[in-house]
């Protein structure tokens, strides 16, 4: 892999959390440029869509979080040995997205009242239809992992959306045990562990 990374993300979890654990479970260096919610307007144009996470690789700069988790993944051997392993892998990653998606509405919704009836029905209903499917997938691999024996970026990406603790999440995962031992697999892997014990507390 480069040897100079550098992640650009808000001082939060949020999208660019799946990226902090594909590199502590690859033990790769990297170095971290936090941007305040004050200098964004600002550190926007700098950016390659005006948006974040952001990376740069030797001094060229790449946006999206897929497209990043995915370069990230092919490099540290945390994605499919085969074109069929990685069709496999990106169906996973699709269908997290798809969720995620789902809560747009309301992250944008502006009446407090209505907000929170919005994010009930999302963690309540959307995402427990999700988490069905997860189940699913993680049954009929019969490995514990959603490709294959080992972890991949699969795995790490529906952990990171389904257990990663922010302040909007209020998922309950206790009638699908496949998923929440997939949750123990991430966190046993040594260098996961190792970060978790060390990453920064924050809402988000």
């Amino acid at each position: 892999m480069a040897s100079e990374i550098t992640l650009f993300y808000y001082d939060a979890k949020g999208r660019a959390e799946v990226l902090r654990l594909l590199l502590a479970a690859a033990g790769q260096k990297y170095k971290t440029i936090l941007i305040s919610f004050e200098d964004w307007p600002t550190e926007k144009k700098n950016t390659p869509f005006g948006q974040l996470p952001v990376i740069e690789v030797n001094g060229e700069k790449f946006a999206q979080t897929v497209a990043i988790a995915n370069y990230i993944a092919k490099e540290t051997g945390f994605y499919g040995k085969t074109p069929l392993e990685c069709l496999r892998i990106d169906q996973i990653v699709q269908t997290g997205i798809d969720l995620l998606n789902l809560a747009v509405p309301a992250f944008q919704e502006k009446d407090e009242t209505i907000k929170a009836e919005k994010m009930k029905h999302f963690t309540e209903v959307d995402a427990t239809r999700f988490f069905g499917i997860y189940e699913a997938q993680l049954k009929k691999t019969g490995t514990g992992y959603f490709v294959g024996k080992s972890l991949t970026l699969a795995d790490f990406f529906i952990y990171d959306q389904v257990f990663t603790p922010s302040k909007w999440k209020n998922f309950n995962t206790d009638a699908f045990p496949l998923l929440q031992a997939l949750r123990q697999k991430v966190e046993s892997h040594e260098k996961i562990k190792a970060y978790l014990a060390t990453r920064k507390v924050t809402e988000f």
